[in-house]
């Protein structure tokens, strides 16, 4: 194999982008709204940091982490369901709290349904009725 990709830089920045939306540094932009552009540095930070997980964990370029990329998928896809469910929860009260952006909710909402239905797909495919195993 070759070198492990680098993913420092991409978590940096993608940190530094999403701590951006806490503050009020965003420019108005072309679109005379600064919380917008404020809203779109966030998510081009989330990408980011998804990306440097990524690199870190898997060691390879790449953002889809395909079940051959795991080491126990059948037990592991339990542990990814929960961080999804734990994650729809904080999105639920991070909706509520009038201290984050508005939107905060609703993104970390998408997130949270992105790995819970990746924990649920990698669960159906190694342990419930889509398993190739047959008892």
């Amino acid at each position: 194999m070759g070198t492990k990709p680098e993913w420092r830089l991409y978590a940096v920045t993608g940190a530094i982008l999403v701590a951006i939306t806490f503050t009020d540094w965003s420019p108005e932009g072309p679109w005379d709204d600064a919380t917008f552009t404020s809203g779109s540095l966030g998510l081009l930070g989330l990408g980011l940091i998804y990306i440097a997980w990524f690199r870190l964990t898997f060691q390879r370029s790449g953002i889809i982490p395909t079940m051959d990329l795991w080491r126990d998928p059948q037990t592991t896809s339990k542990t990814v369901f929960s961080v999804g469910i734990v994650t729809l929860a904080v999105a639920y009260a991070i909706g509520r709290i009038s201290y984050f952006p508005e939107p905060a909710g609703l993104v970390l909402s998408l997130v949270g349904l992105l790995i819970t239905t990746n924990g649920l797909y990698v669960w159906l495919s190694t342990a419930g009725p889509l398993s190739s195993e047959e008892e």
